[in-house]
């Protein structure tokens, strides 16, 4: 036993925070691989909201790590980034206090449609995020990006997979930035939002340190990788990576739903 943990389950954990890590860095959606692996190896008595917690703990190790990659190479509009952090940041905390109330299976199906939708509508568009054509400007721009933080938020801090593919498209198909630059700005909401959720359920107890600890070394390895081989690739790159995490969020939103029903 190791944290608690048989080895062998820990191990299991390490991988996927890493590979999650590195899904993330890229285009986000790392949780579809990493909650799913939480709820499965950690004690089937663990609540939710720790499950919540330890998960976001391995997150915002890896966003930290990618950021910052990002940051070194990319100029941020920080204008736009300050009000889409400040935004994320209220709903990711909202939503975090909400998640011990709100049952998930209310938000399943409806994600599950959204994301059928996003999926469809870029791949039916390959010009889609190739290149940066903002539509708006000034105050247009950030009231946009404002709505598009505490909406992406509030769902990170009260469910939390598929975040980063929401700030995503939306921030490319909303806005107009390419998925590079969309990117970046999603790795710093999505920073915020981790870091908001982690005040919350950290000061209420729902953080297993020592595991979330183990799994943010991993996490933020992949993140590294993640984040230098989108610089390396570019926007078509990105594009890719996102509509094959998109179809697998889809397929784990189906199964989810199915199995309500069944």
């Amino acid at each position: 036993m190791t944290l608690g943990l048989p080895l062998a389950t820990l191990a299991l954990l390490v991988v996927a925070a890493f590979a999650a890590g590195w899904v993330d860095s890229v285009v986000g959606g790392g949780g579809l691989i990493q909650l799913p692996s939480l709820l499965i190896g950690l004690p089937a008595d663990t609540a939710v909201a720790t499950v919540s917690g330890t998960n976001k703990l391995s997150s915002a190790a890896g966003t930290a790590v990618a950021t910052g990659t990002y940051l070194s190479k990319v100029r941020v509009e920080w204008v736009v980034a300050l009000p889409l952090m400040a935004a994320a940041y209220a709903g990711s905390t909202t939503g975090a206090q909400l998640v011990r109330f709100v049952p998930r299976t209310l938000f399943t199906p409806l994600v599950l449609v959204t994301v059928i939708v996003v999926g469809i509508y870029t791949l039916r568009r390959p010009a889609l995020g190739m290149e940066t054509v903002l539509r708006h400007e000034g105050r247009a721009r950030v009231l946009r990006v404002v709505a598009i933080g505490l909406g992406v938020g509030l769902w990170d801090g009260l469910v939390g997979p598929g975040t980063g593919t929401f700030f995503v498209i939306l921030l490319v198909a909303v806005v107009g930035y390419g998925f590079l630059a969309a990117t970046v700005l999603t790795k710093l909401a999505n920073l915020t939002t981790n870091v908001a959720a982690l005040v919350v359920l950290g000061t209420s107890g729902h953080v297993l340190w020592g595991i979330g600890a183990v799994m943010a070394v991993a996490n933020l390895s992949g993140g590294a990788i993640g984040a230098r081989m989108a610089l390396r690739h570019g926007n078509g790159f990105v594009r890719k990576v996102f509509l094959v995490t998109v179809s697998a969020l889809a397929v784990k939103l189906a199964w989810d739903t199915v199995q309500l029903v069944v």
